[in-house]
């Protein structure tokens, strides 16, 4: 990887908010600010795709993509949904002092797990860049979080922003994994969730209407 230009402290220092932001998206109780958590985080993978973009020009494409789809249409329809109102999420399957204390181990163990094992996930040169290896083990925990959250959380619209955590954390592997091929701009910009996201929305929102509740466990329970 030709680093010359190349940011290297800022990259690790964004990758690293995204982890804290990653948390309280996960962690926070009403709706609406894990939403603008959320928003922040995709800001901080905009600024990383502009960071990456002096290795790969076609990542400034992605980077405008990102910050479109990502940090602007997504928060909005997610804003929409939860409206003004100051709406708490389900109670969740785990409290919130465990699962703050799970998210913390996932974030521990799934971080050293792949920054030690990088060079067994990635046999190339790539893995004796420092930021890659930190930026791929961020993206793991990202990823970590996101599942976690869309496995214990009961609100289906916290679900819906679990998995846009999930996407998060696969963007960012894919541009530490490869920053200079041309074709990982045009992945990014393929797998971009937005219309997964409204088509979630709309369903919820429809749900929510007819049986008065977004809590996944109940709705498990109805009979047609």
């Amino acid at each position: 990887m030709n680093a010359q230009g190349f940011p290297a402290s800022l990259v690790e220092t964004l990758s690293m908010l995204m982890v804290l932001t990653s948390v309280a998206t996960l962690e926070i109780r009403r709706l609406r600010m894990s939403a603008i958590a959320y928003s922040l985080q995709a800001l901080l993978l905009v600024a990383l795709l502009l960071s990456f973009a002096a290795l790969n020009p076609a990542l400034y494409g992605w980077a405008a993509v990102a910050l479109l789809t990502k940090a602007i249409i997504i928060p909005w329809f997610l804003f929409r949904y939860i409206g003004s109102r100051e709406a708490q999420e389900e109670k969740p399957l785990i409290g919130f002092g465990p699962s703050v204390v799970v998210a913390v181990l996932l974030m521990v163990g799934f971080y050293r797990l792949t920054h030690s094992q990088f060079g067994l996930l990635v046999p190339t040169a790539l893995a004796h860049q420092e930021v890659l290896r930190t930026n791929l083990a961020v993206a793991s925990t990202v990823f970590a979080l996101g599942l976690y959250c869309v496995l214990t959380r009961r609100d289906a619209v916290k679900t819906v922003i679990g998995l846009c955590l999930l996407e998060n954390g696969v963007h960012l592997s894919l541009v530490s994994l490869a920053p200079e091929l041309p074709e990982t701009a045009l992945f990014g910009v393929a797998t971009e969730v937005v219309v997964t996201v409204y088509l979630l929305l709309y369903v919820i929102a429809g749900i929510r209407r007819e049986f008065g509740t977004t809590d996944t466990l109940r709705l498990r329970e109805l009979r047609w």
